[in-house]
């Protein structure tokens, strides 16, 4: 560890400490999502499972709730319940990485831990140099920078970041989020065979790549993987138009399939998929864990989306992660559900069957609170039906559209609205709610709305509507949240 590295690890851990107590009486501190102790937390980085241990270190900006220089933080945990904050994991202590480690991938070989990220280099206006550089680590605790790898090849802007390595047969290959001269965003692939020395082969895929027509100026994030079967590659496009229901954030995150030419070295795929139809989700990454297990974990943010608008940054930080999920290929589409461990932390279900709603809205006995988890099967809907939290956000249905609705962060008397609309009608909802945040997974996981909620401290109450008549059934556990240590 350098001088320079030593010094800015003490200054973080100070930062910390002095603003430990306010951040920590935040009425909307999580439960059980990850937050950064201070500061500001956004993508999700590193994510494996190395000799039965989880790691998971994601963006960190400690020194104030915007973003600049980044760190990699770093959480441990053997069942994705109980977890550990560990030291800073990377510091932008170098010349090539001193305006911020930005996000990437980890891998194992020889018995290390390989972290890959980008070291950026701020200019005026927009990165001077991004440049993607290796630290390795014997113990996943302490790591050693090994330097640059890659630099920009020709053809590309400063915008050339979040490297994704995997291995096929004997061949390493990274896949980079990058920006042609020409403002198209592309997923940029690179070849080695001792993760030293890298081959440049080019585009795979991007704006006006193959079939695909101009579709954003700067791909963010790509993950390719495969899925039962299916070849996914997982990338944020920054750029598009909302067009209808889709594409309603500032930047989008979602995924195409199709057949990954590992002789070509080529990606064939078909149309774009949004993964989340929420407020806030942004640069998903995955990892397959030792149970053969695709698994993702996102930020619960969307950058230049009115960030500075979320009222914990009164309170000196701003963001999280979203639950672990596990995700299948069902033939048509990818579906997301919570990771089976956080049935860990549930309490004694509650349960109610058969609940009709007549044209009225009505609480059901013991279903509220800020730390719960809900099931809803439904037997018959015939028109309307919703679920309003705590006099802040609603989630309605009605002719195969699912709406989640909430007050604009910047503007409270406007209201906002995300919308999806289902192949077939609601037969299930699952919603995974917190202090300050839903997951809400419909149907088995086909759709899911991921968002930030910032309703009264003291309202616990939910209350359903039907217009017409709806019955189902509801299941509620309290969830004591995850463990740190």
């Amino acid at each position: 560890m350098s001088k320079h590295d030593a010094e800015i690890r003490k200054k973080v851990e100070t930062e910390i400490q002095e603003h430990k107590q306010i951040v920590e009486a935040d009425t909307y501190r999580q439960n059980y999502h990850h937050m950064p102790p201070v500061g500001l937390m956004n993508d999700p980085n590193g994510f494996i499972q190395w000799k039965g241990t989880y790691h998971l270190f994601y963006q960190w900006m400690p020194f104030e709730t915007a973003h600049g220089a980044k760190y990699w933080g770093h959480y441990t945990s053997e069942d994705l319940v109980n977890w550990k904050h560990e030291a800073v994991a990377l510091t932008p202590s170098e010349w090539y990485d001193k305006d911020g480690v930005y996000s990437g991938s980890a891998i194992v070989h020889d018995d290390q831990l390989h972290l890959f990220y980008t070291g950026n280099i701020e200019g005026e206006r927009e990165p001077e140099a991004e440049y993607q550089c290796l630290a390795v680590s014997q113990d996943g605790i302490h790591f050693e920078k090994k330097g640059v790898l890659i630099e920009t090849p020709k053809g590309y802007t400063g915008h050339f970041r979040d490297p994704k390595v995997w291995k096929n047969g004997d061949q390493w290959y990274m896949m980079i989020g990058a920006q042609t001269e020409d403002k198209q965003g592309k997923a940029v692939l690179f070849r080695s065979e001792d993760l030293q020395n890298w081959e440049h082969i080019g585009p795979v895929a991007g704006s006006k790549e193959g079939k695909l027509g101009e579709f954003g100026y700067m791909w963010e994030c790509p993950d390719l993987f495969e899925l039962d079967g299916a070849d996914v590659l997982m990338v944020c496009p920054q750029g598009l138009e909302a067009d209808g229901m889709d594409y309603a954030n500032t930047y989008q995150s979602g995924y195409f399939v199709g057949k990954w030419d590992e002789t070509a070295e080529t990606f064939q795929h078909g149309d774009f998929r949004e993964l989340d139809r929420g407020f806030e989700f942004y640069a998903p990454q995955t990892t397959r864990d030792e149970k053969g297990r695709r698994l993702l974990v996102g930020w619960m943010g969307v950058p230049d989306q009115y960030e500075q608008a979320h009222p914990t940054v009164e309170n000196g930080w701003v963001h999280c992660l979203t639950i672990p999920r596990e995700l299948k290929w069902n033939g048509e589409r990818i579906i997301q559900n919570p990771v089976p461990e956080l049935a860990h932390m549930r309490g004694p279900v509650l349960m109610h069957s058969s609940i009709t709603i007549e044209n009225d809205q009505k609480a059901v006995r013991g279903v509220q609170g800020r730390s719960i988890e809900l099931n809803l099967d439904f037997e018959s809907l015939e028109d309307m039906f919703a679920i309003e939290l705590f006099q802040y956000a609603s989630l309605s249905y009605k002719d195969h559209v699912v709406t989640l609705s909430r007050p604009n962060l910047e503007d409270r008397s406007k209201t906002e609205f995300r919308r999806v609309k289902l192949d077939e009608g609601l037969k299930n909802l699952r919603l995974f709610i917190d202090q300050s945040s839903l997951e809400i997974f419909i149907n088995g996981g086909e759709e899911v709305f991921t968002s930030r909620i910032y309703p009264q401290a003291e309202e616990e109450h939910i209350l359903f509507t039907s217009l017409g008549s709806t019955t189902f059934s509801v299941e509620k556990w309290d969830l004591k949240g995850y463990e740190y240590s």
